[in-house]
């Protein structure tokens, strides 16, 4: 029986469509979406750098402008971080995966193997350079119209998460002033080298406050980060005891969430397990 012929990859053409957005130069468009890997096994090919150079300054205007005027009252710390958090990695990858961006950009076979296509710094870097195509192609009214439409979402989250903006320094200052002492998160991962899911879980004064998963440790360690800060926001009890007195609390429940309060049973499987203070 012959291998199964390998998925066509998307077009450019079949991209702007789903971008809702017209393109003279749908060259510009192949090249945001190649990567250096397929560059260089392809020879005298330019990859997309230049193009998600300029489209990261496209990108952190637009969202500077919405946020500047959409916040009137706000201070210019709050605004700061409001835009760092929508245009770091993580939030371009969400974005991009949204898309199924990773399926139209060309890569090269080690990066393939390697699972290339859902890599945050692949994902993050082909959504500006994508930016910076349109930007180039049609000027800076389409791609601001581009970009309020891809973050308009993002951004609706971060205005309503109040202080919480970065949920790891967030948990850091509410344990500091809680409990006097820092959160710590044990780190376990399962899965082949380029398939690897992390399981992050949030301990404060050695209880369990939350837990997390994700393709990335940080990715993990601010999800558990996220739901720590939640359940110390909603807990009666200052000091961090349960009625129940027990040492794993999940929003004040007297147990985590899927597990009872056997330490082992509630940890996922893995060859693998790091701890990681915060200091």
């Amino acid at each position: 029986m012959s291998d199964a012929a390998p998925t066509p990859r998307p077009t450019a053409e079949t991209l702007a469509q789903l971008l809702d957005v017209h393109l003279d130069d749908l060259g510009l468009l192949e090249r945001a979406l190649t990567h250096r890997s397929w560059a260089f096994e392809n020879g005298a090919v330019q990859p997309n750098e230049r193009l998600e150079f300029l489209g990261d300054a496209v990108l952190g205007l637009v969202v500077a402008d919405e946020i500047y005027h959409a916040h009137p009252d706000e201070q210019e710390g709050r605004l700061a971080k409001v835009r760092a958090a929508a245009v770091k990695a993580d939030s371009l990858a969400d974005v991009a995966r949204s898309l199924d961006l990773g399926a139209f950009i060309k890569l090269g076979r080690g990066e393939i193997s390697s699972g290339g296509r859902d890599k945050e710094s692949i994902l993050a870097d082909g959504l500006e350079a994508v930016i910076g195509a349109v930007y180039l192609d049609q000027g800076f009214a389409t791609a601001y119209d581009l970009v309020q439409r891809l973050f308009a979402e993002k951004l609706a989250d971060l205005a309503e998460r109040g202080a919480a903006l970065d949920y790891k320094t967030s948990l850091q200052e509410l344990a500091a002033a809680r409990f006097g002492g820092l959160p710590r998160y044990e780190v376990v991962d399962r899965g082949p080298d380029h398939r690897k899911t992390f399981t992050a879980t949030a301990l404060i004064a050695d209880r369990h406050w939350g837990t997390g998963e994700g393709r990335s440790k940080k990715q993990a360690e601010q999800r558990a980060a996220r739901e720590a800060y939640l359940a110390l926001q909603a807990s009666d009890h200052p000091d961090g005891q349960t009625t129940g007195g027990t040492d794993r609390i999940s929003g004040g429940t007297d147990e985590a969430a899927g597990g009872g309060g056997d330490d082992g049973a509630s940890r996922p499987p893995s060859e693998h397990r790091d701890e990681e203070p915060v200091g």
